[in-house]
């Protein structure tokens, strides 16, 4: 598979050497010079398979030649052991659960993937790295438990203080080893800007930096496949098509979804559900890219004022604003359309959601009473809502309980270190003394 820049002026490069580097060396974001075709008999082959066998033909599509067939089963196999079920909230509307791995979030199925390919990579060519990650929230915890105790890798991660959860803080700051927490006095949009510096910084060149943020291909990749799973499960017929309704932040659980209707999978659309953070939704009405500061909700993970996956995301659709229009629309939710979205789930179906799935349920159901979007809709739910206790409390008056094998983290020491400022050079030293 070759790689080539967003930026367009660096040379395409292979996944293993792009995925090892996070950043092309113009700045820009690696995206597939093609896709590989999924086929109806494909899908209709596939519609039986466990998730984890699913992942395996999937990379398989994606990675042949890059990585051993055995090497792609065993890695996919291990990253992607746990499941990916969907739940019906009415007849015309499901939700995709994507919170069953380990740390509770959709991000474990890239970042779990990519620590272990990561791995191999770095193990086959006798060399080292250090993974730099910026994070709202649920990153930073798969990213840290995803490459946890992995040889040869370094991971920091930066956060900014008081705006992830505890429990998110908590998942990331207190595992040690080869993780290292950095809370930063700022916004995510600070912690971004740091990161991206520091990768086009030639005085850091011997840590080897790179990311496992949504801005790393490899991150993308695994997403793209519980796309295919849920849609699986959902159509009536193989080759009926069904539209997704995506919470959106920093647009990588979206660009994903895109990929994977550019592989063939039958999507009518795409919806980007946001919070107050509307840089898509506004782009789409306008076509004017308006990046500014982000503004806290409810739904922190999605608090991203400047996207970076948002040109990955056009130059998936050829660079023109009418060709992303006639795939995906945005949809902005209040915080009190949230709040209602979680007390209707739980009165209708008896299934709590936490403020992410939220938003994206909430446009989905505004968008099907306006019979503005046609059946079957998919909503992406996020986050355990467990993670979100303090919210679902406020709004059904209990907080569901975190499974047994999680809720111990909340009781270790924090091993944080705080910047004194969202300023690079802080960050700069701080990355020299781990050298």
């Amino acid at each position: 598979m070759r790689l080539v820049s967003t930026n367009g002026s660096a040379p395409e490069c292979g996944f293993i050497d792009g995925l090892l580097a996070g950043l092309a060396p113009d700045g820009g974001l690696y995206l597939p010079v093609e896709v590989p075709r999924v086929t109806a008999a494909d899908l209709a082959a596939w519609r039986a398979l466990p998730f984890g066998r699913l992942a395996v033909a999937l990379a398989g599509r994606w990675l042949t030649g890059e990585l051993p067939a055995p090497v792609i089963e065993r890695l996919a196999l291990d990253a992607l052991d746990f499941p990916v079920p969907v739940r019906r909230l009415s007849n015309e509307l499901v939700a995709l659960e994507l919170f069953h791995g380990p740390t509770l979030a959709f991000k474990d199925f890239g970042a779990r993937f990519l620590g272990r390919v990561f791995g191999y990579a770095l193990a086959a060519r006798g060399t080292h790295a250090t993974i730099l990650v910026a994070t709202s929230g649920d990153t930073g915890s798969a990213v840290a438990h995803g490459f946890a105790g992995v040889s040869r890798i370094r991971v920091v991660i930066l956060y900014p203080a008081g705006k992830v959860s505890p429990f998110q803080e908590s998942q990331m700051a207190t595992l040690g080893g080869n993780v290292h927490a950095l809370r930063v006095p700022g916004t995510f949009d600070d912690c971004q800007r740091l990161v991206k510096t520091a990768f086009l910084d030639d005085d850091l060149a011997s840590l080897h930096l790179s990311s496992a943020n949504s801005i790393n291909i490899g991150r993308l990749l695994p997403q793209s496949f519980y796309y295919v799973a849920a849609y699986l499960q959902t159509a009536a017929r193989i080759g009926d098509p069904v539209a997704f309704v995506v919470p959106s932040g920093n647009l990588g659980n979206l660009t994903a979804g895109v990929l994977a209707a550019r592989m063939g999978l039958p999507v009518s659309g795409f919806v980007a559900a946001t919070n107050a953070n509307d840089v898509l939704p506004e782009f789409l009405d306008t076509g004017t890219y308006r990046a500014r500061p982000s503004v806290a909700t409810l739904s922190n993970a999605m608090d991203v004022g400047d996207p970076s996956n948002f040109t990955r995301l056009l130059m998936l659709c050829d660079g023109k604003v009418d060709t992303l229009r006639a795939l995906v629309r945005g949809e902005r939710v209040s915080e009190a359309e949230t709040r209602q979205a979680i007390r209707q789930t739980w009165q209708e179906s008896r299934i709590p959601i936490d403020p992410h799935g939220a938003v994206a349920v909430a446009a989905a159901r505004r968008l099907l009473d306006a019979h503005a979007l046609g059946p079957p809709v998919i909503a992406l739910l996020t986050a355990h809502p467990a993670k979100f206790g303090a919210v679902i409390r406020e709004e059904l008056g209990f907080e569901p309980e975190l499974p047994a094998d999680v809720a111990d983290t909340r009781t270790k020491p924090n091993l944080a270190v705080d910047l004194p400022g969202p300023h690079y050079e802080a960050l700069r030293q701080y990355l020299r003394r781990l050298a």
